[in-house]
């Protein structure tokens, strides 16, 4: 059937498929054939410097309201994407390294020693997966896509603010 005769239903599935494909792979990042959880990791650093990191300092009680919406937005896409690419947590999605790379930010110093340290933190925590993020891996759907990396940027947050009252 021409595209100008499709009901508008089968015109919205046709159209959404790519817009999760995008989203859920950072922009295609999840495509690479090495690495994509750190691609994924380092969109998520971008993200964080240039967008995150001025709008938590000027307005830190709404961004995580904002940040939650997101957060709710990217389960969906996530379990989205599992369906497209028939697999729990492809590797081709990173849309949750995004957000976990955010969460592993949230309310350090913007320097570049933060980062790295977030970032090398971020990476081994979700690589470990320690409890309970071993438990949300486990988790069918886009939230258990999510949840896991969501759980190692919190890790990786806590050890650095502890570390910077420390310090």
């Amino acid at each position: 059937m021409p595209p100008a005769l499709e009901a508008p239903q089968a015109t919205a599935r046709r159209l959404k498929r790519p817009l999760i494909k995008f989203l859920a792979s950072g922009a295609y990042l999840g495509s690479l054939p090495i690495a994509p959880g750190t691609a994924g990791a380092l969109l998520g650093v971008v993200i964080a410097r240039w967008l995150c990191i001025p709008l938590w300092t000027r307005a830190p009680a709404i961004f995580p309201l904002i940040f939650a919406l997101a957060f709710v937005l990217a389960c969906y896409v996530a379990g989205a994407a599992e369906s497209i690419w028939g697999e729990h947590d492809s590797s081709h999605i990173v849309l949750d390294e995004v957000l976990g790379m955010i969460a592993a930010l949230f309310l350090l110093p913007s320097g570049w020693l933060w980062t790295v340290a977030a970032f090398a933190l971020f990476r081994l925590f979700d690589i470990l997966k320690p409890w309970p993020a071993s438990s949300f891996d486990r988790m069918s759907g886009g939230a258990g896509v999510m949840l896991d990396d969501l759980a190692a940027g919190i890790y990786a947050n806590l050890v650095l603010q502890i570390a910077r009252r420390l310090l």
